[in-house]
């Protein structure tokens, strides 16, 4: 088939395109031209420079392709501009749906959300049935996915062929974006930056290893059925857990304090305050605090017997993105 993948430049919209072309399609990139396509280079992709926030180069590149999948977003906890949030993820979202109304060889809109897209599951593992209560957000990132969450699911009932996909915390070998913050947390760990565990362990993410969410979207083009939600999450652990785990993995010493969050939430305020004078993004914002407070576990059992969806375990995905970060020479242990 015919695969066209917006955000084929990003850290999940690659391993996407790699997996396409392991599994035989043919895959079109949507990129900006300001784009860095270092990874889209060791593969058979045909590039299209575009903008999902501009229509007509969306229903260019949509010409002749069967199966759409969306995964060009803005993932970040925090920005200057927080309605930059809200032009890619919702409005780009809007000219998707647009286009793919427009183009009628696409069978099939295979759209990225997110675990935050449902909201928090403080005390309970929550599955596809839930839908965000809308009452708060700790991020403008999670308010847009929300936002954008709703604007599929209405397409869905409407008659638009689209499945939607949930992954949790992904992580893994690939771009140090903020998308992949366990490899971020792990390089400042081993690098003496970040000697604390980040709270107490009371957080509670679902972590989903990139190459596993990148196989699911795969899976979702072939057995997914339309106007149904899959969660593509994995192991639910804290970032606690997460530390301890590399520190069993890598025979180091575990971490002897916990940083308490409002030492981390002043701290995140302040390198706010600093972002807004040097224009460099933060790896710690006061948003990022803001979700460490709440718990987002999810069960992805729905896409293990739908889709055949088989996330890694915590401790085999870690493993990998430990090995990977020692041979680039970004950590010693």
């Amino acid at each position: 088939m015919k695969v066209l993948v917006t955000g084929a430049s990003g850290y999940l919209g690659g391993h996407i395109c790699h997996a396409l072309t392991k599994e035989g399609h043919s895959v079109r990139a949507l990129v900006r031209r300001s784009s860095v396509l270092d990874h889209l280079q060791q593969i058979e992709v045909e590039i299209v420079y575009g903008d999902v926030t501009e229509l007509p180069s969306l229903l260019e590149a949509c010409n002749g392709c069967d199966i759409l999948i969306h995964s060009a977003a803005l993932v970040h906890p925090w920005l200057p501009d927080p309605s930059n949030f809200f032009t890619v993820n919702v409005g780009g979202l809007k000219n998707v749906i647009e286009a793919v109304k427009q183009t009628p060889s696409i069978q099939k809109l295979i759209y990225t959300s997110s675990f935050f897209a449902l909201g928090p599951t403080d005390g309970y593992i929550a599955d596809e049935r839930q839908i965000h209560a809308g009452k708060f957000y700790c991020t403008e990132y999670e308010k847009s996915k929300a936002m954008a969450d709703e604007i599929a699911r209405q397409a869905a009932d409407e008659g638009l062929p689209v499945v939607l996909l949930y992954p949790g915390v992904i992580y893994g070998p690939g771009k140090m974006t903020a998308g992949n913050l366990v490899a971020s947390l792990m390089l400042e760990r081993f690098n003496g930056r970040l000697p604390g565990y980040v709270g107490y362990g009371n957080d509670k993410e679902s972590f989903s290893h990139v190459e596993d969410v990148a196989y699911g979207h795969v899976a979702a083009m072939q057995k997914g059925v339309v106007g149904e939600r899959y969660l593509l999450t994995g192991e639910n652990a804290s970032f606690a857990d997460v530390f301890d785990l590399a520190a069993n993995l890598t025979g180091t010493s575990r971490p002897s304090f916990h940083i308490p969050l409002w030492v981390l939430e002043t701290y995140g305020w302040l390198s706010v305050f600093w972002a807004r004078i040097t224009g460099n993004l933060p790896l710690i914002s006061y948003p990022t605090v803001y979700v460490l407070k709440h718990q987002w576990a999810y069960s992805c059992e729905k896409a293990k017997t739908e889709l055949g969806y088989q996330p890694r375990t915590l401790r085999e995905g870690l493993a990998d993105v430990l090995s990977w970060l020692k041979n680039m020479d970004l950590i010693k242990y």
